[in-house]
């Protein structure tokens, strides 16, 4: 719909059009290339539903994200691209093709079988694709890719080099992808040249604490930079270790919040644009046409029900992002249900109290295994955090177990510890493998950061929920959560003994954590400068920590390598987990003094 805005004082006319645009902030699979199209479908249709004109959709989200070497074999690819193809025909066959689609998907280019050094097989490229009248109409490639943290890009796509301009609906139009967003320079610098009126940029953007407000900072910085509204659509999720928490959001060119989408949840976003309209040049000054689709302006009014969210806390949105990943690393590999090793301790009542916010209690199962060195108040705290949740729960005595071993084997000390971990382990696989439930390792970042993890003990399992969250924030989370019930009037999931208590592994007499590890106040604030800022012992001490205290912690963070390698996967929630963020040798005599 054409509108004309006159200011006679200043004697200039201002045109705009009004445009209907929806982001739908989808969770796909990656792999799922049919159930993905087919969840795009859903989406567009829902939106034209409500007179949407132009639908976008995440970055990747025909393939799912990130796809690793998937996207090498040339048969994903093709698989890729015709799957887009084939969404496009079905949209105009069931009379959505007067909608604009912007679409994320895999494009190989290269259909030979050479490899060129440096250039991934079949040069694939991380597309968006503009959908209408049933066809891809045009490709957009993403121009910077990002190879730091969790990415590395250039293993798997080539970048793109042409700019993107959709003229549709009397509007300007440009699209981008993720770190094109990020990255000063190169495409996004020029919209501004362009005089579009719109930026679409197509995400497929991992959480990790604190990015919410860093996401809008940026979109509303770029946003003022190009003189133009600026659409921001994320995908939702768990995808292995990562979690994609959604928060699309539309700003205006001043800066301004337009509108936003919840974290972590599937949603439809839909606003009326007021956008300059189109110019008259055909061509971009980059040397591009730009794309011009035979569109029918018309808006047929439906009346926009925008839903209300609230905004999460820090601690909510950590909480969030593990629920998700749990749920979905469980759910989208098929497992049925998970298994936990219930101590009476605060990690394994926190990951059970996760569990069942993530799958219901029906599906978590939890075993205590005492030993001869158990206290009473663990195996009583286990069987109160069954009650207070509903999980399914039974106690399995380890010490005639341990027994056997030890009649069989002249085991002491620090082994005869590591024993008890260890036919805890081989009790829970076994269950596992005869039950069929997913087993969940309960250590926290801290542990793991300094090798507080017993191989074939408690580190078994095939998924590690807490594995990057620090043994202070365990607590912290904890706490939140059995507030979170109080305020709803609910039982408190987490025994108050769980979180009170001094930690402990009870593996012989009287043990505590702070027999060997300074208190976790204290370790925390050395790990976090040690493994998230890349601090030096110096500079650590420099803070006011005893060199003997960062020394050992040190030397036990570095020496532990071997054992995080063999960790199970678990949600990344911070800004450098072990694993994907922080790759070191397992093999490394360098040590930081």
């Amino acid at each position: 719909m054409l509108q004309n805005s006159i200011d006679l004082g200043q004697y200039y006319a201002v045109y705009v059009v009004q445009i209907r645009l929806a982001l739908a902030q989808i969770n796909p699979i990656v792999g799922d290339l049919a159930g993905n199209a087919q969840k795009c479908f859903d989406a567009v249709l829902e939106a034209g539903a409500k007179g949407a004109q132009i639908v976008a959709l995440p970055e990747m989200v025909i393939t799912g994200y990130p796809v690793e070497d998937l996207a090498l074999r040339p048969n994903f690819q093709l698989q890729s691209q015709l799957f887009t193809q084939k969404l496009a025909k079905d949209l105009a066959d069931n009379g959505f093709g007067h909608i604009v689609v912007i679409v994320g998907y895999l494009r190989g280019t290269d259909s030979s079988e050479s490899q060129s050094l440096g250039v991934p097989r079949g040069a694939p490229m991380n597309c968006a694709g503009v959908i209408f009248d049933g066809l891809v109409q045009g490709t957009y490639a993403k121009h910077h890719l990002p190879n730091y943290g969790v990415f590395d890009e250039y293993r798997y796509f080539v970048p793109g080099n042409e700019a993107l301009v959709v003229r549709a609906f009397g509007a300007d139009i440009s699209v981008a992808i993720c770190e094109d967003l990020w990255q000063e320079g190169g495409p996004v610098s020029q919209v501004r040249e362009s005089n579009s009126g719109l930026l679409l940029v197509l995400n497929g953007s991992p959480y990790e604490r604190a990015k919410d407000s860093a996401r809008f900072d940026l979109v509303a910085r770029r946003a003022k930079e190009i003189d133009a509204t600026v659409a921001y659509v994320n995908m939702c999720g768990g995808q292995d270790e990562l979690v994609f928490d959604g928060d699309s959001m539309i700003v205006s060119k001043t800066g301004e919040l337009l509108a936003h989408s919840p974290q972590f949840y599937e949603d439809m976003l839909i606003v009326d644009l007021e956008l300059p309209a189109c110019g008259t040049n055909d061509f971009l000054a980059t040397g591009e046409a730009v794309l011009k689709l035979e569109t029918v302006a018309e808006l047929e009014k439906i009346e926009l029900m925008q839903s209300q969210w609230q905004q999460l806390d820090e601690l909510g949105e950590v909480y969030e992002a593990l629920v998700t990943g749990l749920h979905d690393y469980v759910v989208k590999n098929n497992f049925s249900s998970v298994l936990i090793g219930l101590s009476g301790g605060i990690d394994s009542a926190f990951v059970a109290a996760l569990a069942c916010d993530a799958l219901g209690p029906n599906r978590v199962y939890g075993v205590s295994l005492p030993s001869e060195f158990s206290s009473d108040h663990s195996k009583s705290d286990a069987a109160d955090l069954a009650a207070r949740t509903g999980l399914n729960f039974r106690t399995i005595s380890i010490e005639p177990m341990v027994e056997s071993f030890l009649e069989n084997l002249a085991l002491t000390g620090l082994a005869q510890e590591n024993l008890q971990a260890r036919v805890r382990g081989t009790t829970l696989m076994g269950i596992s493998n005869q039950e069929g439930h997913l087993v969940l390792a309960t250590g926290n970042k801290s542990e793991l950061a300094v090798g507080y993890s017993t191989i074939y003990g408690d580190a078994v399992g095939g998924f590690a929920p807490i594995k990057d969250v620090p043994k202070t924030d365990v607590w912290k989370l904890a706490t939140w959560r059995n507030e979170q019930a109080r305020i709803n009037d609910e039982v408190e999931p987490i025994p108050l003994a769980s979180i009170t208590k001094p930690p402990s592994a009870e593996l012989r007499p009287g043990q505590l954590d702070s027999d060997s590890l300074p208190d976790y106040e204290e370790l925390d604030a050395i790990l976090n400068a040690y493994v998230e800022h890349d601090k030096s012992s110096e500079q650590i001490i420099a803070l006011g920590f005893s060199p003997e205290s960062v020394q050992k912690i040190l030397r036990l963070i570095d020496s532990a390598e071997y054992k995080r390698r063999q960790y199970p996967p678990g949600t990344k929630v911070s800004k450098r987990a072990f694993g994907r963020d922080r790759r070191l040798p397992m093999t490394n005599q360098w040590q930081d003094k």
